[in-house]
Order: C-alpha cells, then sequence, then structure tokens
C-alpha cells in the first residue's frame, strides 16, 4: 500500500499540507467540504504537490517536517527548487 503526502493550495492562496492513503478520495472530500476544519472555509483547493511512501509513519513524519517549513520553504518544494 502507497502513502502520500500532500500539500493542496487554498482557494485565498495558503497552503495545508496532510496525509493519506488514498490522495483522489482525500481531494474530493477536502473539496466537499467534509476534509480538515482549515480547508472547510477556503474551498475549492487543488493539489500543489505530493509525495509517494511505501510507510504511512514515512508519510506522517514527511507531514510533520512540511508543516514546520517556511512559506517560501513551501513554495520552493511545489515548484521543484531544491530548498528543504
Amino acid at each position: 500500500m502507497a502513502y502520500f503526502t500532500y500539500i493542496v493550495r487554498c482557494s485565498d492562496g495558503t497552503f495545508y499540507t496532510g496525509w493519506t492513503d488514498d490522495l483522489e478520495k482525500r481531494l474530493d472530500t477536502h473539496n466537499k467540504g467534509m476534509g480538515s476544519r482549515y480547508t472547510r472555509a477556503r474551498l475549492p483547493v487543488e493539489l500543489a504537490h505530493k509525495e509517494e511512501f511505501a510507510s504511512k509513519s514515512e508519510a506522517m513524519r514527511r507531514e510533520r517536517a512540511i508543516k514546520k517549513m517556511t512559506r517560501a520553504a513551501k513554495s520552493g518544494l511545489i515548484d521543484g527548487a531544491n530548498l528543504v
């Protein structure tokens, strides 16, 4: 089973980072307003970045690391720059 860490861009331009084992379903859940409280108020969201992992713990560890990044570093990650 694959696990994903993802970043979505919200309608107000902010980023939300999470992890899941079903990326398509999770994005659908966010856009139906049934995802996180943060994204519910900022719909629609669009996938900006994703990383695939072999284990849930790896995906969760990466989520924590991304959440600690500055906005500039997250933008660089999304744009493919090596700022992390």
